[in-house]
């Protein structure tokens, strides 16, 4: 059985460490008050030699300014207070992708009867067993959302009372019911994963055929949950940052996203071990099926992200084109070049073995 040598536990302990700091300067360093906002605005006005305006306005003009520094402080403030929170909420849900993928690829596996992957499944098994520390961890983020952050805007009644289009999503975008659907999703992900390992154990030991066909039954069953949860997962916690905004293949673009990253992580892991020494059973044609997956998933996110450019961009319709206008405005080069990683990339090196 593997075991963390010293020198990785130290570094691991480090890493969580820095991290740890990291987030806590993040929510130190955001701003306490608007009024604090509203300093920091002004000396960035003078920074850029900005003049006051003139005494000879109306008063009516210098009521609309005043209402209109309020309302530009208050959105900037806020923005401000949800830096440290997004940077929070990105690792958690990456981290909490690659577990749920790979449990998505491992029930697969089991339905699927394949006999290729079963000297992997301990590896995947590993990965999985973040799945109900980080659904925790997500679970209370939302929760301290409603409350601690405007992340969700459609959590704020002042925004929904002023937002007609949220107002008819209220049904479904509402704190009681979100969280309801995010413990539903948690927890069937996490019961599968705890009764899949406890039948792979019980195989292990057993001489018969019984604990195999229950997980290939509940494993079927789970796939059909996890494709309805995936998607309704996908609007819920990603989507919904911009309730303005939708596209109606959102659910496999993000599954899309976190298979390969699982594929990829569980690859990454096995070439690792088998450096150990481990994985005895692991040779080259299983690290070559693995690259395969890796690049049919690659090719397919390429095709979905692809689509809905594609289809958006052609409609150019206010509402939807947004989101593109944004990353293509403020985060260009992350945003293209992760189109690089997933698609470029993959045919450049993956389709050379």
């Amino acid at each position: 059985m593997y075991t963390f040598s010293s020198k990785l536990k130290t570094l691991s302990l480090a890493l969580m460490i820095i991290g740890l700091l990291g987030v806590g300067y993040g929510f130190l360093s955001a701003p306490a008050s608007i009024d604090e906002v509203k300093v920091l605005l002004q000396e960035s006005h003078n920074s850029h030699g900005e003049v006051a305006a003139t005494a000879d306005h109306s008063v009516a003009e210098k009521g609309d300014a005043v209402q209109s520094e309020e309302a530009h402080a208050e959105h900037v403030y806020h923005l401000l207070k949800n830096k440290p929170w997004s940077a929070l909420y990105v690792a958690l849900f990456f981290f909490f992708m690659i577990s749920l993928g790979t449990l998505a690829f491992y029930a697969i596996q089991h339905v699927s009867q394949a006999g290729w992957s079963v000297v992997l499944f301990r590896v995947m098994e590993g990965i999985t067993a973040y799945l109900p520390i980080g659904g925790v961890l997500l679970f209370v983020f939302f929760v301290l959302s409603a409350t601690q952050n405007h992340l969700f805007t459609w959590m704020d009644p002042e925004v929904v009372a002023n937002d007609v289009l949220i107002q008819n999503k209220a049904s479904y975008l509402n704190v009681p019911f979100f969280l309801g659907r995010a413990a539903i999703y948690i927890l069937g992900w996490v019961l599968y994963r705890n009764y899949a390992r406890k039948m792979t154990i019980a195989q292990d030991a057993s001489t018969d055929l019984s604990n195999y066909r229950k997980l290939f039954k509940s494993s079927a069953a789970f796939l059909v949950f996890f494709l309805v949860t995936e998607s309704m997962m996908s609007w819920d916690w990603i989507m919904s940052l911009d309730p303005h905004w939708y596209s109606t293949l959102f659910g496999w673009y993000v599954f899309a996203s976190l298979i390969v990253s699982a594929i990829t992580t569980i690859a990454l892991i096995s070439i690792y071990l088998k450096g150990k020494g481990y994985l005895e059973f692991v040779n080259n044609s299983h690290l070559h099926d693995l690259a395969k997956f890796m690049f049919g998933f690659s090719i397919f996110w390429a095709y979905l992200w692809f689509s809905q450019f594609m289809l958006i961009w052609y409609a150019n319709i206010p509402e939807e084109v947004t989101y593109f206008v944004t990353r293509f405005n403020d985060y260009k080069v992350p945003f293209l070049g992760m189109v690089v990683l997933n698609f470029v990339f993959p045919l450049l090196i993956l389709m050379n073995s």
